[in-house]
């Protein structure tokens, strides 16, 4: 199977959006964007041996690579409209390609995402996916919004992701109950969509936890420049980490672990109350767990009132070992 034919026969799927005016089969898509509204449009590569185990489950992987598309979209507050992808691999496996599809357009479907176009290659085995939404003009958030005295917020728990990994990796040891949990939560990341949609008018800043609170909260700091302060006792961890690790080490994780794929935002205190019935109807749990405060850009972590330090950093590809 040559490589149109293995595009005809897994990636060319009938769409049902009514936006889609060429989709796969010509040199670009046309799309028809909605009148008085932003594109948004955001780029991952995965590359095995990097972001993902050469031996992980095809479906699982199909499903990783658009959640984590997608949550960059969720933390615009956009809403999902057309994915392209494009695949490099090192040879035709058709069941591999089979269950990799699998995942992908059941998320896609979930969402309501056209595949568009892409391309496909030989070589080692990496996946680039770009992913487009729309959101009304004026209403995307950004980094850049904070303001001294909001509120800092997440929603789900914490580090679980990372508990997964160490988990595969044979670093640690989950009680029976806990292991489909932690390892759902390493391979099936959920993008917050609704959680993003909700907050347009609430957040004054967000952006998806991929690399580790502490990390990805300094984005924010630096953008809006001011100072964020993590309250450590508040970070929201679950019964699945409690039981495998000390409260430190979940610390360590939920700051520096990455891949939990949660939001992370700032709500003035005027809207609590709103925020609270906002992400009610999104049956969405979230928590407070800091504030943002005038000063020299950063994260400041405590514990008990007192400074934290912590022992590791959070993931960055170009950092010096």
């Amino acid at each position: 199977m040559n490589e149109f034919e293995i595009i005809k026969h897994y990636f060319t799927v009938a769409s049902h959006r009514k936006d889609v005016l060429m989709g796969p089969g010509d040199d670009c898509a046309l799309l028809q964007v909605p009148p008085h509204s932003l594109l948004a449009v955001s780029t991952d590569t995965l590359v095995s041996g990097v972001h993902f185990f050469a031996d992980m489950d095809p479906m699982a992987l199909g499903h990783k690579a658009l959640a984590v598309n997608l949550s960059d979209l969720a933390a615009m507050g956009a809403d999902p409209c057309w994915v392209s992808l494009a695949l490099t691999l090192p040879e035709v496996d058709e069941s591999w390609i089979k269950g990799f599809c699998a995942g992908f357009f059941e998320l896609a479907e979930y969402y309501n995402v056209a595949l568009v176009g892409g391309d496909m290659t030989r070589g080692p085995l990496s996946i680039t996916v770009t992913v487009h939404g729309t959101l009304p003009e004026g209403k995307g958030l950004r980094r850049n919004g904070a303001r001294v005295g909001d509120g800092i917020y997440v929603t789900g728990t914490l580090g679980d992701a990372a508990l997964g990994l160490q988990q595969v990796q044979g670093k640690v040891t989950v009680p029976e109950q806990y292991k489909d949990f932690v390892r759902t939560k390493f391979e099936h990341p959920h993008p917050r969509i609704l959680a993003g949609q909700a907050l347009r008018d609430i957040a004054t800043s967000a952006l998806d936890l991929s690399d580790g609170l502490a990390g990805d909260l300094a984005h924010v700091a630096r953008a809006s420049g001011m100072r964020a302060q993590l309250e450590l006792e508040q970070l929201p961890l679950s019964a699945a980490m409690l039981a495998t690790v000390s409260r430190e080490q979940a610390w360590e994780l939920a700051l520096t672990g990455g891949d939990d794929y949660e939001l992370c935002f700032t709500v003035p205190e005027l809207y609590r109350g709103q925020l609270e019935t906002a992400l009610a109807h999104c049956g969405v749990k979230f928590t407070r767990v800091g504030r943002m405060l005038a000063g020299e850009p950063g994260v400041e972590l405590t514990s008990k009132g007192r400074p934290y330090q912590l022992a590791s950093q959070s993931w960055d590809h170009f950092r010096s070992v």
